[in-house]
């Protein structure tokens, strides 16, 4: 089944509270890995609370749908999208 960003956002704001770890595309050859939790969500875009840093960022839903980062449900390991 193709994944919409209509469904990618109502996945994300299920798991909103949700102790995730990303792995995003940061630029040529370069991949950021992290945990966090899922703070908020948005019309556009999510946000995540990234513990070992203290800060906050902010992915679209557009990110998850061009693979460009991928998000795992942490205690599981499971894949949210």
């Amino acid at each position: 089944m193709a994944m919409s960003i209509e469904s990618i956002r109502e996945t994300v704001s299920l798991h909103k509270g949700a102790k995730i770890s990303y792995r995003a595309a940061n630029g040529r050859r370069k991949i950021e890995e992290r945990t966090g939790i899922i703070k908020e969500t948005y019309p556009s875009l999510f946000t995540v609370f990234i513990e070992s840093q203290q800060s906050i960022i902010s992915f679209s839903y557009t990110d998850l749908l061009t693979k460009e980062v991928e998000l795992q449900l942490e205690p599981s390991g499971k894949s949210i999208i």
